[in-house]
């Protein structure tokens, strides 16, 4: 795309949102009154718009000394706010992992596969360090697994827990390689521990909307 056809893309009608985020991820930071010229209103009106980015977590401004003088605010887009935008990553984690099969067979995929995992159990032991109480470590999880993109939540049923996984980061890659979900069901049960039993109820590969997974004690509490 030349620079004319990327003007031209700019410039076409669309919510002033997504040209702002347009204009912010093409030109880099901005300030509010160029960003209103390059919208063909006033700088006043793009604070205003730039301020519900902001909001919505897609914006943020800083200050930036030029000269003498006050410094000037200048707006960018946040890591979320560049997430908005076409990304190629799963598609070569496929090319990758399909690589890895064609060149080491099953064999190392499946070894890279426990390298993963033994590097996710070993931070997620760090944090879980110090935490005994079984219900603690079912909420510390899911904390750290929504730190991780999982949206994940917990609720305690019965004598038992479940932690529900609202979404799947890594579902292109689990897909293409189920082991990945075979690991995960693993790391949990061992950051979890022995004493309760750790069983995959629900999987969004197998069609669900999302995964969803008990956590038994082993020998429940008498009442």
């Amino acid at each position: 795309m030349s620079s004319d056809d990327l003007e031209k893309w700019r410039n076409l009608p669309r919510p002033v949102a997504d040209r702002l985020l347009t204009l912010l991820k093409t030109r880099g930071p901005q300030t509010a009154a160029d960003l209103g010229r390059a919208l063909g209103t006033t700088g006043e009106n793009a604070r205003q718009q730039l301020g519900k980015l902001a909001a919505e977590g897609l914006a943020e401004p800083h200050s930036e000394v030029r000269g003498v003088g006050r410094p000037v605010q200048l707006w960018q887009l946040t890591e979320a706010g560049n997430a908005r935008f076409p990304d190629a990553h799963a598609e070569l984690t496929v090319q990758l992992l399909r690589a890895v099969r064609t060149t080491f067979g099953l064999a190392g995929l499946d070894k890279l596969i426990d390298a993963r995992e033994s590097e996710t159990l070993a931070n997620y032991k760090r944090e879980m360090d110090g935490i005994a109480d079984i219900k603690d470590r079912v909420s510390k999880l899911a904390d750290i697994r929504s730190r991780e993109g999982y949206m994940a939540e917990w609720r305690e049923e019965n004598g038992a827990f479940m932690l529900i996984e609202n979404h799947c980061p890594i579902c292109v890659a689990a897909t293409t390689c189920q082991n990945f979900c075979r690991s995960e069901l693993a790391i949990f049960q061992e950051i979890l521990g022995q004493d309760v039993l750790v069983e995959r109820r629900d999987h969004i590969l197998a069609g669900a909307r999302r995964c969803a997974y008990s956590v038994t004690p082993r020998h429940p509490q008498p009442a």
